[in-house]
């Protein structure tokens, strides 16, 4: 057979370039440490690789989420047990100050400390997180949520929104809770109404007032404000805020429920003839409201005009204060059951990523002292194919004449 110059160095020159190749392989494997590099090493391995490392990257970000989530949820954790301390603490003074032995001078100084107490929880309502963002201002996070106003009244400025992280893949987790449901949403101690005592010679109170048939309550035709009024010998009318009669007048027995238009009140005490008493709608007080009736208690001195009323407001005020200091250990509550979601979720992870790289080094991980034979086998190989084209290159017909 002729083998012609261009031929024999064409097929050389393919000989080498796959010898090299070879042994290029072989280097690439022993320095990566791994089996399978590209799909031609092994296609079925390096498809099943890429499921692994997709999942490990996914849990590589749930990770990421985790511990922004853990982050947030601590911080509000420690807030509202600070909150807790502080709500404790009004507890303690506001009591103190029901004293009857107590001067002027001694509950203005028990009214200062409550207002520090006071600033101290409207700081703890603007804590901001690690990003210098508001942790209850909602979606509103660059917006400072509360601010005290000119009347020592505290004003929201945040919104309801709430914020996730997903970290897990049908897993996600709330990562705050907006201003007004941690702060101002604190559920009425009376129900769905407030009192507002126009006269009160007995010291009668309201003890409870709920919306007991929704679809019975129809403010357009009876618009609240609800007025209470007793009357000689010891009758009861109800009157809306048109005055119109809601409840006829009629004889009261003192602890009989009051029911009208989908509402059930109850009252305490023996109301005098003369005594009213208007409720208005608010099934939520705010905490610093509650705070600033507890100051501003404490401030109508020892001498109260109406000694009577103001243990009414009293009680109804410790009781509000009692319900804010629960309302806190209710939120604190919600972050720890955020907190061991995340722990129980990064503890899933942890075992899912040992599996998984588990699995993948078992595909991808070279065997070095298979793949150190290897390398020598082809070094040899591409060594024995250079020698042979130096050798058979220079034949010539001639070294034979």
């Amino acid at each position: 057979m002729r083998v012609s110059t261009a031929q024999f160095y064409f097929q050389s020159s393919q000989q080498l370039t796959s010898k090299q190749s070879s042994v290029n392989d072989q280097i690439n494997y022993l320095s990566s440490g791994k089996r399978v590099i590209t799909a031609k090493d092994d296609a079925v391995s390096y498809g099943t690789l890429a499921g692994y490392k997709d999942e490990l990257a996914n849990i590589e970000k749930y990770q990421r989420n985790i511990i922004q989530a853990e982050n947030r949820n601590s911080l509000q954790d420690i807030s509202f047990g600070n909150a807790e301390n502080l709500m404790q603490e009004l507890k303690r003074i506001f009591t103190q100050a029901n004293n009857g032995t107590l001067s002027d001078q001694d509950l203005e100084s028990l009214a200062e400390q409550a207002r520090n107490s006071q600033a101290q929880l409207l700081d703890i309502a603007n804590t901001k997180d690690e990003t210098g963002g508001y942790i209850f201002a909602g979606y509103q996070i660059h917006k400072e949520p509360f601010s005290l106003q000119l009347d020592n009244t505290v004003t929201y400025q945040g919104d309801s929104g709430v914020r996730e992280l997903q970290i897990a893949k049908n897993v996600s987790v709330e990562t705050n809770q907006p201003g007004d449901v941690a702060f101002s949403n604190i559920p009425n101690e009376i129900g769905d109404f407030s009192a507002n005592y126009i006269q009160n010679e007995s010291g009668f109170s309201v003890n409870n007032a709920t919306i007991t048939d929704p679809s019975s309550y129809d403010t357009a035709t009876n618009p609240p404000d609800y007025k209470f009024t007793f009357s000689l010998p010891n009758d009861l009318t109800v009157t809306d805020a048109n005055n119109v009669v809601v409840v006829p007048t009629a004889p009261y027995t003192a602890g009989q429920t009051i029911a009208f238009n989908g509402i059930e009140v109850q009252l305490s005490g023996n109301p005098l003839p003369g005594d009213e008493v208007n409720i208005s709608p608010e099934q939520n007080i705010s905490i610093f409201n509650t705070i600033k009736s507890a100051i501003d208690w404490m401030q109508t001195g020892s001498t109260p005009t109406n000694p009577l009323q103001h243990e009414v407001d009293y009680a109804e005020i410790l009781s509000q204060l009692d319900q804010g200091l629960n309302h806190m250990t209710t939120r604190r509550s919600e972050s720890g059951i955020r907190l061991q979601l995340i722990d129980s979720q990064e503890s899933n992870h942890a075992d899912s990523e040992l599996t998984l790289a588990s699995g993948k080094s078992n595909i991808e991980d070279l065997d070095f002292a298979k793949a150190v034979s290897n390398f020598e086998q082809s070094k040899v190989a591409l060594q024995a194919a250079q020698q042979s084209f130096v050798q058979v290159k220079d034949l010539n017909l001639f070294n034979y004449i």
